[in-house]
């Protein structure tokens, strides 16, 4: 599926799509994750219930949803690289004002902004990353790949600052932690605005295609149960860890582990990437997904929680970027950031539902193995549904 537009050569796609994974990073990496690293502290210094916690995220969530349903009209009118660093800029925003106080309402504010700007990082830098892709078609699976690895580049930075601060300065230093990420991801920002990348209007950022939803509903199913069931573990899996006498470093290795096998991903996916226009490719890595939350739930030994972030890791990444390549192949370009959209106002549907409600059941079960139970049984379920997709021109 070529255009002579979606056949531009980019000179040098693979430094492009680097630097752009630098917003998803900023919004992802360390904007929507790093809280898992700093609600254990947060929870004991301000007397949080895991309802609490958890609604943090389903905030964040919301935020999310709401940015990936006016993502297609915020790129029309601003275009997709300015649209994408916008997205970042907010999410750095959002980390100040999380370090102001762990009020309430207004930790909640920020939580909602970092999702707002995840989506438009999401949204406007993986279409850009598949229009600067599809350039290059023989290598477009892996150039695409390398977009998703931004956010494990934001999980190491968070991984290697957060537990090492905390454990510094001791209780309560929750907010040292947050600004020091706020720091981080400025500087960031800068390679992102010194290297703006030029895709003209007319390629994918006027998008006005209509999407129908029928033909996708097993995908769309399969992916809201996957976006449900991982952010049960990325919420509470920092809290498991210590819970299960972590330490520092115990959780550090833990996240920086997901995080580097963010990298590995790319590669060891790239053939069936290729042939993701079923939904095939994207079960059989929530299956994966679904094989490291369960082999939590076996143990907090160092052995099983190591094994559990490294088939986590090597995963789930990957499902998104799944996701944006079945777009890719089985739509026009100038129907890649609707598509797009759709699939990440599902998935942000899911991530708001699961945080709560596994945050919820842990309050009244006592224990956050059961979090992990629901999040292994929704990922069992999706990579089910996903497998029933069909390619939309088969």
């Amino acid at each position: 599926m070529t255009s002579p537009e979606s056949a531009t050569p980019f000179a040098h796609p693979m430094r492009m799509i680097l630097i752009i994974s630098l917003a998803a990073a900023i919004g992802l990496g360390i904007g929507r994750f790093a809280y898992s690293l700093v609600l254990p502290d947060m929870r004991d210094s301000l007397g949080w219930s895991y309802s609490t916690a958890g609604f943090m995220n389903t905030v964040n969530a919301i935020g999310y949803l709401a940015g990936a349903l006016g993502a297609a009209s915020f790129i029309r009118r601003v275009g997709l690289f300015r649209a994408t660093w916008i997205g970042a800029l907010a999410c750095v925003v959002s980390l100040g004002i999380c370090a102001l106080s762990g009020n309430v309402i207004l930790f909640s504010f920020g939580r909602l902004l970092s999702g707002l700007g995840a989506a438009a990082t999401f949204v406007g830098g993986g279409t850009l990353a598949a229009t600067i892709a599809q350039s290059r078609p023989e290598k477009s699976a892996v150039l695409l790949s390398l977009f998703y690895t931004g956010p494990g580049t934001g999980l190491i930075v968070s991984g290697l600052a957060a537990p090492f601060l905390l454990q510094y300065f001791g209780p309560g230093s929750w907010w040292i932690v947050w600004t020091v990420l706020t720091v981080l991801t400025a500087l960031m920002m800068i390679p992102l605005l010194l290297n703006p990348v030029d895709v003209p209007a007319t390629k994918t950022s006027t998008a006005t295609s209509s999407i129908a939803l029928r033909p996708i509903a097993f995908y769309l199913a399969g992916y809201f149960l996957f976006g449900a069931g991982y952010i049960a573990y990325m919420t509470f899996m920092i809290a498991y860890v210590r819970d299960g006498g972590g330490d520092a470093a115990a959780q550090s290795g833990f996240w920086c582990l997901i995080g580097l096998m963010s990298f590995v991903g790319p590669w060891l996916w790239r053939g069936l990437m290729a042939r993701g226009e079923s939904g095939m490719t994207t079960a059989i890595m929530i299956g994966v997904t679904c094989l490291g939350t369960f082999i939590a739930l076996l143990g907090t030994s160092p052995m099983l929680l190591a094994a559990s972030a490294f088939v986590f890791g090597l995963s789930f990444f990957p499902v998104v970027a799944a996701t944006t390549v079945f777009a890719r192949l089985n739509y026009p370009p100038e129907a890649w950031p609707k598509a797009i959209g759709i699939l990440t106002i599902t998935f942000g549907i899911g991530q708001t539902l699961g945080p709560f409600v596994t945050g919820a059941i842990t309050d009244a079960m006592g224990s956050l193995s059961y979090a992990l139970t629901i999040s292994t049984a929704a990922l069992a379920l999706g990579a089910v549904l996903c497998a029933f997709q069909r390619p939309l021109k088969g």
